[in-house]
């Protein structure tokens, strides 16, 4: 198991939304640094509180419709939880660890065996294209 590598840089992410036609506004640009710097997964109210705490105001309305656009397009991760949702920078198939105690979500890349993807193929009769685990436990002391 490894953390997630990216190759995407913010810039590289901000030059996707123009090629989307996406346009890049003072606010979406502001929630996309928080989340390339932090390298965190936050809630919607998470990154309000932390952008007006750094001096870039943005409303409410503002985060959530723009992280909204962010998830559809693909620039951004949604991960649904119970309490509500969670962003992250990164965009491409990965895996995560939930820390039962923190509440963290941590990026991990997992590469299943050739023998088990083709098991579960067999026995499904899908063909797996792309998968992600969950793994959920607690911090050991």
């Amino acid at each position: 198991m490894a953390p997630v590598a990216t190759t995407e840089t913010l810039e590289t992410t901000l030059q996707r939304c123009q090629d989307l036609g996406m346009r890049v506004s003072r606010q979406r640009r502001y929630i996309l640094e928080l989340l390339w710097d932090t390298q965190e997964h936050l809630s919607a109210r998470e990154i309000y509180d932390r952008l007006n705490a750094l001096g870039k105001p943005i409303g409410h309305t503002s985060v959530y419709q723009n992280l909204e656009a962010l998830a559809a397009n693909g620039i951004v991760e949604c991960v649904e939880r119970a309490d509500g949702r969670l962003y992250g920078h990164i965009s491409t198939p990965h895996s995560h660890v939930h820390c039962l105690d923190t509440k963290q979500i941590i990026d991990i890349q997992i590469e299943l065996p050739p023998d088990l993807l083709a098991q579960i193929e067999s026995d499904t009769g899908v063909k797996i294209c792309a998968y992600k685990i969950d793994f959920f436990g607690s911090k050991r002391l």
